[in-house]
């Protein structure tokens, strides 16, 4: 796709999916989650039109017990979609932090939202990509645009570079905060009492929170 700063990405995926109706066919879509609470809106949105795999690629998420909460949420949320027969499949990525944060060390002091974060997407979206392309998976795409704190621009040119790379699997653009989409992310957390975490992931974001609660208590 061209021009990505001119695009709508939310205009592009609903017609992305209605030419997808048109065909009968129900595509395979990987589908890189982070959490619970952004995943399920993207979950509701995309159903229809896909058989989805959820991809869980997350070394990112600093101390290992945050990982395993967030694992563990998301992973209740699918057990409960699937007994309402929603069709999902789950991977789970090997969790290895300190060889991912390797890369970002080097970004360390820069500010949140900026170029580690900016790597940070690729590296998850990229170890995605390739899973996906090796399966010959028809579509993959991150729920990561649900965020108003993540750059839905900068994750939609990230896939469209990897798209180039890995020709078997074609690259869904979207923005899933669009249309109330962040609003119901805080419906379905408080509908069914998510854990929402506080801080993006890594070790840098988790000490950026520390040090903010810590001024606080000594304001």
């Amino acid at each position: 796709m061209n021009n990505l700063k001119k695009t709508r990405f939310y205009d592009w995926s609903i017609e992305e999916m209605d030419k997808i109706k048109k065909s009968k066919k129900k595509p395979i879509l990987g589908l890189h989650v982070c959490c619970a609470p952004c995943a399920l809106y993207p979950l509701s949105f995309l159903k229809d039109t896909f058989h989805i795999v959820l991809l869980y690629a997350n070394s990112n998420i600093y101390p290992e017990e945050e990982y395993f909460k967030r694992k563990d949420e998301l992973e209740n949320q699918i057990r409960r979609l699937k007994q309402e027969g929603w069709d999902l499949d789950y991977v789970e990525f090997p969790y290895l932090p300190e060889e991912y944060e390797k890369d970002l060390y080097p970004l360390k002091e820069e500010k949140e939202g900026g170029k580690r974060c900016f790597l940070c997407y690729e590296k998850r979206m990229r170890q995605c990509y390739i899973y996906c392309n090796e399966h010959h998976f028809d579509y993959f795409t991150t729920v990561m645009s649900i965020s108003r704190q993540k750059n839905a621009e900068k994750l939609n040119e990230i896939g469209a570079k990897l798209e180039k790379e890995f020709s078997n699997t074609k690259y869904f653009y979207s923005d899933f905060k669009k249309r109330g989409g962040d609003d119901f992310r805080r419906i379905y957390i408080e509908k069914y009492h998510l854990y929402n975490q506080l801080y993006c992931g890594c070790r840098f974001s988790y000490e950026n929170l520390k040090q903010k609660e810590n001024k606080k208590i000594n304001a």
